[in-house]
């Protein structure tokens, strides 16, 4: 048959593996190979080893087949009907679930605790390729939210900490955070079609380098269809300013995670003079010291998005959609 078009929305980088794909979609393994034999679909690729790797796209496309199998189609005319409708642009893409429903870990699954000390484990050790097959393993029984959410969060906070109290050398803590860093850039440039709005503007304070928890935010947001820019750590607020005015983003995050980096937010206002309006951009503001020392959020100006990153996608969402940024 016909090769399939690319026009289902999701992205297109082969990142799950296949018992990954059938948790997603329901589907055995053994049904997963029997129609790629059968019908060449989907077509994944494969890695050095030979083990088939699928895309998000993959997925979304396999979940449209078996709606309509279920509907009473058969099984190859399901697949015409997906490449007749591709053909035709007329399959879409849902809007995102209800974010407690996407990202919620009001009860952590035991299993991704059990990844995550695999993970940094494998880390401390110099284990890359170890490290990459728990995660992968991980995707198998979760979605990327919760991955991301419970075990590469997680991680990154304790290499943090191990190197902070002496337990892990700044070579080691180079290595695991660069490895997971790789990961969440790749979330971030991945996921699904970005929504059609200016960007979500992503940048630590002047002189912060700590930037797991804006990763970790700007990997969840862009799970959830948000267009990114991510500037990353320590950026002068002239160069921020003068970026904003030049790309016109809907909203500015910034993270502190010390007293001498939220300081630096004291200038806020200098820079952007609209944040007591409803102009463009919304600023927003986060990070471990403002949870640490509450008083602070009345220092600055701007919308603290709160102590969670479920808080904080939930109260960016909320700040883009109250004024009328809800995108097509």
């Amino acid at each position: 048959m016909a090769t399939l078009p690319h026009v289902l929305v999701g992205g297109d980088k082969p990142l799950f593996n296949i018992g990954a794909v059938s948790r997603l979609t329901g589907l055995s393994m053994a049904t997963l190979r029997a129609w790629e034999r059968r019908y060449g679909f989907p077509q994944s690729k494969r890695t050095e080893g030979g083990h088939r790797l699928y895309s998000e796209q993959d997925i979304l496309q396999l979940q449209w087949v078996k709606a309509r199998i279920q509907e009473g189609m058969q099984t190859s005319q399901a697949i015409q009907a997906l490449y007749h409708q591709t053909q035709l642009g007329h399959v879409s893409q849902p809007e995102p679930a209800p974010l407690l429903h996407r990202v919620s870990t009001a009860e952590p699954r035991p299993n991704l605790a059990m990844f995550a000390d695999q993970l940094y484990e494998a880390l401390v050790a110099h284990l890359e390729e170890e490290a990459a097959q728990v995660l992968a393993n991980a995707l198998a029984v979760a979605s990327p939210e919760e991955t991301i959410l419970q075990v590469i969060a997680p991680v990154l906070d304790r290499i943090g900490s191990a190197w902070e109290n002496g337990e892990i050398d700044i070579a080691t803590e180079h290595l695991a955070t660069n490895f997971l860093r790789q990961r969440l850039l790749m979330w971030m440039v991945s996921g699904p079609p970005p929504r059609l709005t200016p960007p979500i503007m992503l940048a630590c304070a002047p002189q912060e380098l700590h930037e797991g928890s804006l990763l970790v935010l700007g990997a969840l947001l862009r799970r959830r269809r948000w267009p990114i820019a991510y500037l990353g750590q320590t950026v002068p607020m002239a160069d921020l300013a003068s970026l904003v005015r030049d790309l016109e983003p809907d909203l500015v995050v910034l993270v502190a995670m010390s007293e001498e980096t939220a300081q630096a937010l004291l200038d806020l206002p200098a820079y952007f003079p609209n944040l007591a309006t409803e102009a463009t951009p919304v600023v927003g503001y986060g990070g471990r010291f403002f949870v640490e020392y509450p008083e602070w959020r009345m220092r600055i100006a701007g919308e603290y998005l709160g102590d969670t990153f479920e808080e904080g996608v939930a109260n960016i969402e909320r700040l883009l959609f109250s004024r009328g940024k809800r995108s097509s």
